[in-house]
């Protein structure tokens, strides 16, 4: 055995001659950045090596100078000895940014559906509500069972002829009754009887029935967020965000697939996201200061690989043709049989999923935005590492995924990072000296670009002359900053001696080559789907972009580089975290429940891979803009202005 000493840490943990750093790190509960899954590919598992030996770790993600200062690939390290491993800042993961209060470039103009719109419409009845029992003391000539007094009080408020209750229920009833003189409250689970059979799931002593509470919880592939919600009055008490602990064992569904493909695999994802859930749920439980018992039920929303993982249910299948879920809907579940950290009563109610790439988070963005109540043509867009898209009203919806890849959240980009503290998410360049002015979250030195900041970056350069459609340097500029490393051209954003990464900080043309790559999935994606019912951008009344991501885009220079197309901004609405949105308003209301499996039902999935048009379309969308720059006129003028010598021929070396 050998001990391993992790920094700054210090964790220590010891492990078996030959172990893996990255699963030392992984047991230790230290976060390395493994893009890759721990496959070797990425390199940003960048480690240094302060004490001890490791065989391996070399590979070409580093060069003589990283390799003379200590630094190694963690998931090709190997022990053999007593090790002091550093885990440099840019190898490290910082979930501080997630609980921000940002505002983002463009409020949400869009009204969701809100507690006043369920009261004004009769339909605020949470799926679990507190009744007040004031029972008769038995008594000789009135000696019924205490649970045929329970029920019978009930009835004559539910006015039912059968209420169910629960074995726990019934095995603690007699003495919490006796507790404050007769006097309980019955937790009732679905009490409006066309949504389920009426359960009695939990009694109190006493009169609790101001304490109800319930959990909303987005379960995203990178990041999981939950919030606390008071089903009185309808008010979000607390919410706390993290990263899904899962981005260890790979940073994409595909890659978590293989992980639980492998001996044990599938257990340990799912162990690992209920920890994150958990410690999710501790944080704002406390931050509420409320009773856990006063908790009723929660609502969890995610794709369908995340919500695979979380159940347990092998995903294997959901990445083959053809592309096959285990299943649409699933059962109300007790939280504690997932090993979920709530009372015995608690219900996990599951959002449904449309298909293998089209999942519950996505269901529960029409949900919450309301789209599937108006009369509106709306797009519905998620923009992440896999890109879903919705078009329709209350009358029809159909829906598409495409794999935009792992650029938009840093990911196969040399530098690329998600949106935490020191990464770039803004840039600008002035245009006589060709240098640049990088704005970085947190406002220090930077480390990294994140999907908002890349895409500004691409847009910027590419409109004022700096690469091409192709995404290529233009070689002739006269600035020190573009230059040819290993047969690579790129561009210096920071040199080391501004950074936090000991190292100058680039942009590349392949990380250029992944972004176009990226926009002209999601762009093709939406042409394909509009094309496949029959329309067109311009028959579109309002797009709403879901997500974290998307809430921070530059609308314009999304436009610019063709991952939008160009339309009115006034169309465009930022909801945030659509899937939150959604998984709240289904925790307050019967209604909204019911309606979600009708949605799901009613949504008709396009698989893109099977659909001819889309790789014709693909193809198409793989240039700055688009080979048809016809399609973005503004942009065009602009292009044509600079061309007539508002560019940079003053800037073109000299012999």
């Amino acid at each position: 055995m050998h001990k391993v000493l992790f920094l700054p840490h210090n964790k220590e943990i010891r492990v078996k001659d030959g172990e893996n750093i990255i699963r030392a790190a992984m047991e230790a509960g230290v976060h390395i950045n493994a893009s890759c899954g721990g496959e070797g590919v990425c390199g940003k598992c960048r480690v240094i090596i302060e004490e001890g030996k490791v065989n391996g770790g070399i590979s070409e993600k580093l060069n003589e100078v990283d390799i003379s200062k200590g630094y190694r690939q963690a998931c090709l390290s190997t022990i053999i000895t007593d090790i002091v491993v550093r885990v440099p800042i840019e190898s490290e993961i910082d979930a501080g940014v997630l609980n921000m209060q940002i505002t983002p470039r463009r409020a949400a103009l869009i009204k969701e559906i809100n507690l006043e719109d369920l009261k004004e419409k009769g339909l605020f009845i949470p799926p679990v509500e507190k009744k007040y029992l004031n029972l008769s003391e038995p008594t000789a000539q009135n000696n019924r069972p205490d649970v045929t007094r329970i029920v019978g009080y009930l009835r004559k408020i539910y006015n039912k002829h059968h209420l169910e209750i629960e074995l726990s229920v019934i095995r603690k009833a007699p003495d919490v009754i006796r507790e404050k003189a007769f006097k309980a409250t019955a937790i009732i689970a679905n009490p409006v009887h066309e949504t389920g059979l009426t359960r009695i799931i939990n009694i109190q002593p006493g009169d609790t029935t101001d304490s109800n509470f319930a959990i909303a919880m987005d379960i995203g592939t990178t990041t999981i967020y939950g919030q606390l919600i008071d089903l009185k009055t309808g008010r979000v008490l607390s919410s706390y965000g993290d990263f899904n602990g899962q981005i260890s064992y790979g940073e994409d569904v595909i890659s978590r697939i293989v992980y639980a493909e492998k001996p044990g695999g599938l257990e340990k994802l799912h162990n690992v996201v209920i920890q994150s859930i958990n410690k999710i749920i501790d944080r704002i439980i406390k931050q509420a200061d409320v009773d856990t018992d006063d908790i009723s039920a929660i609502t969890l929303a995610g794709n369908t690989t995340m919500t695979q993982l979380l159940l347990k249910v092998n995903p294997r299948y959901i990445r083959r043709s053809p592309y096959v879920p285990a299943t649409a809907l699933y059962p109300p579940i007790k939280a504690v049989a997932l090993g979920i950290n709530l009372s015995d009563h608690v219900t996990a109610l599951v959002y449904p999923n449309v298909s293998s790439y089209v999942g519950g988070d996505i269901v529960a963005g029409v949900m919450g935005s309301g789209m599937y109540l108006s009369e509106e043509i709306t797009l519905y867009m998620d923009i992440g590492t896999n890109a879903e898209i919705v078009i329709g009203n209350k009358d029809w919806l159909a829906c598409a995924a495409c794999s935009a890849g792992p650029a938009f959240e840093g990911g196969g980009i040399k530098f690329g990072m998600r949106a935490t503290k020191g990464a770039i998410e803004d840039f600008s360049i002035d245009p006589f000296t060709l240098e640049p002015m990088n704005i970085t979250i947190g406002n220090v030195r930077p480390k990294g670009i994140c999907g908002s900041g890349l895409i500004n970056i691409v847009a910027t350069m590419f409109e004022m002359g700096i690469i091409d459609n192709l995404g290529k340097f233009n070689h002739e500029l006269d600035t020190n900053r573009i230059r040819q490393v290993d047969g690579i051209y790129e561009y210096v954003l920071a040199f080391a001696h501004l950074t936090r990464i000991d190292r100058d900080l680039v942009l590349t043309e392949p990380d250029i080559n992944n972004l176009i790559r990226a926009k002209g999935a999601m762009y093709s994606g939406c042409t394909t789907l509009l094309e496949e019912v029959g329309l067109s951008i311009n028959n579109i009344d309002r797009i709403i972009l879901a997500g974290g991501f998307g809430s921070y885009v530059d609308l314009e220079k999304a436009m610019i580089i063709g991952l939008l197309p160009e339309i009115d901004p006034d169309k465009v609405t930022f909801i945030g975290n659509g899937s939150l949105m959604g998984a709240k308003i289904s925790s307050l209301t019967n209604r909204i429940r019911k309606d979600v499996v009708e949605v799901a039902r009613k949504m008709t999935n396009f698989e893109l891979s099977e659909t001819a048009s889309f790789m014709d379309n693909y193809v198409a969308s793989l240039f700055l803009p688009h080979t048809n720059i016809s399609l973005f006129p503004k942009l065009r003028t602009r292009l044509e202005a600079r061309k007539k010598g508002e560019g940079f021929e003053n800037k073109v070396k000299g012999p």
